[in-house]
């Protein structure tokens, strides 16, 4: 058989659930063959290949590439100065209501120029690729008219064109409530639905529609206005939901057979099952948890007793959560949340991809995927979850590509 690449002398987490701990094969062998894997296994099981590239994995672990499904990378400033007042004690919904919170951060992006949003997220998202983030999901939310929104999303699309990962789109008009419509929040449903959310379908700039249903966001009935427009369009969605208060927004998404439900700290542990059958996937945001000093934990046990897909990502924002480290994320999930290196693991990688819509194709090293996947110089892959800044990649795959 012909391939392009084979990884020997490694062991492979191929994240397949079964009886082995991350679906683990000791001393196994990788094939790459036309950008797919075309056998991941046990050395002594695979078959002939002729490969002129061949990688010695030195007895290091292979895992799928890493996928961040949950971020909001493009924006421009910083809100250091919000940071400085919470931790004076003023709370993130007070600050909000004077202006702050997502408003400043959308006025600072509506005056930047394409350039510079496009070279700072091109950093952020550098960041996340020398980790082993071989995925991504972009919203965009920060611009709140028609252009900055369109051109967040144009920016997305090049960014997919320019470097060498998977991208995949979200529009979140209904993340705040801009200045020009304070106090007219259904006419700004009007818009999102009628003018903007039409002009992205348009030119096919977003893979799903998400939206902020909360106290400080949109109402249960403004959200289904969205959902309903977006399922016209024929986009799925997904919503930031239960993330300060209980709305009954993840029931909402839901009943749209929604791709995933986001935060859920304050997720009633009846509203699972629904989840659950629905197919929807619990995105898990510890650092938002951890820069808001939340202290209302998601039901994680009650999550895991129902077997219902947990992802974990970045959350990556300016307000509550500047971070731009995946395998920090899985760590603070770990810690802060109670998940196990495992679950985490899956969260970043078969559950992500998930979340997505791409699990037919990417979060696990099996014949017929993607072949996006990792070489690290560890002794587990629990290590991946327990250190932090303590690891990067040996080698990254994606596409079948050596980057």
């Amino acid at each position: 058989m012909q391939a392009e690449w084979l990884i020997h002398n490694v062991n492979i987490a191929t994240m397949q659930q079964g009886e082995a701990p991350y679906g683990t094969v000791d001393d196994g062998l990788l094939a790459i063959a036309n950008g797919k894997i075309a056998w991941a296994g046990p050395r002594c099981e695979a078959p002939t290949f002729d490969c002129s590239n061949i990688t010695d994995g030195n007895n290091g672990w292979l895992t799928p590439g890493l996928i961040d499904c949950h971020t909001h990378l493009i924006y421009a400033g910083n809100r250091a100065a919000e940071f400085a007042l919470r931790q004076q004690g003023k709370s993130y919904a007070d600050i909000s209501a004077d202006g702050g919170g997502i408003n400043s951060t959308v006025m600072a992006t509506r005056n930047a120029s394409i350039s510079e949003l496009l070279d700072s997220a091109r950093r952020r998202l550098t960041r996340l690729m020398r980790e082993g983030v071989t995925a991504v999901e972009i919203k965009s939310g920060y611009g709140l008219d028609l252009e900055t929104e369109l051109r967040i999303l144009r920016i997305a699309r090049s960014l997919d064109e320019q470097l060498p990962i998977t991208i995949k789109t979200s529009y979140l008009g209904a993340h705040a409530v801009p200045p020009e419509f304070t106090g007219r929040a259904d006419d700004y449903i009007d818009f999102v639905c009628n003018e903007v959310l039409p002009a992205v379908a348009a030119e096919q700039l977003a893979d799903a529609v998400d939206l902020f249903c909360e106290g400080i966001g949109f109402t249960l009935e403004q959200c289904t206005r969205v959902i309903n427009c977006a399922q016209q369009l024929r986009l799925p969605v997904k919503g930031h939901v239960e993330q300060l208060s209980y709305m009954g927004g993840a029931r909402l998404i839901a009943d749209a057979n929604g791709l995933s439900a986001d935060h859920l700290e304050y997720l009633p542990v009846d509203d699972i099952s629904i989840l659950k059958q629905h197919g929807v996937v619990a995105v898990l945001l510890p650092a938002a948890f951890y820069y808001l000093h939340e202290k209302q934990l998601p039901p994680i046990d009650a999550m895991r007793s129902a077997q219902l897909p947990m992802a974990v990502a970045t959350d990556c924002n300016p307000g509550s959560a500047p971070v731009a480290s995946l395998l920090t994320a899985m760590n603070q999930a770990c810690v802060l949340l109670g998940l196990t290196p495992e679950e985490a693991l899956q969260g970043a990688t078969i559950n992500a991809a998930q979340a997505l819509g791409l699990q037919q194709h990417k979060g696990l090293l099996a014949t017929g995927f993607d072949a996006d996947l990792l070489l690290w110089q560890i002794e587990h892959p629990a290590e991946l979850s327990y250190a932090i800044n303590m690891h990067r990649p040996q080698q990254i795959w994606i596409g079948g590509n050596s980057v």
